[in-house]
């Protein structure tokens, strides 16, 4: 396999960053990193301008951070609390899992956190009182605090309910 170096221009997901040389396969730099203008390529002469990207990358890491830091004060102060659908006997059905808790710290506190940052060893399938990490980058992270609570089986207890008006 053919392979080549080129200077990306942006950050590219799995491959860099802005001012990094990376080793490319040749067909990816020429069909799609050159045409779209997300790289170019690194030359000796191109090599001496990648003091402007690598301001621009400081530039950017420096906004991310604030941000984060931003956010991660936001967050420590967000009190979350979901329900876990359980049956007779406090039989849970499912379990809180990252999506879940995402979704409700966007519905409860209206900040939106990707559900890859949740740091969650496995899923919460018991009531009581959690302390969920939320990892954001740059070594950044905040402690949010989540309330489980059961609901009953409201479905089983809505047919109790018409089978006894029925008689």
């Amino acid at each position: 396999m053919a392979t080549t170096q080129v200077i990306l221009k942006e950050r590219i997901k799995g491959l860099g960053a802005e001012a990094d040389v990376v080793k490319v396969k040749r067909g990816f730099a020429r069909n799609f990193l050159l045409p779209e203008g997300k790289a170019y390529e690194a030359t000796k002469s191109n090599l001496r301008h990648t003091e402007r990207l690598k301001a621009v990358r400081a530039e950017r890491e420096a906004a991310e951070m604030a941000e984060s830091t931003k956010l991660a004060a936001k967050l420590k102060k967000v009190k979350l609390k979901l329900t876990l659908a359980t049956g007779q006997g406090g039989k849970s059905f499912g379990a809180i899992t990252t999506m879940d808790i995402a979704k409700g710290i966007k519905d409860q506190a209206g900040l939106e956190i990707d559900r890859h940052n949740i740091v969650l060893e496995r899923p919460i399938k018991n009531t009581g009182a959690f302390d969920i990490e939320i990892k954001l980058g740059y070594d950044i992270t905040a402690e949010i605090k989540l309330t489980v609570t059961a609901s009953g089986d409201k479905a089983a207890e809505g047919e109790d309910a018409g089978d006894q008006a029925a008689e």
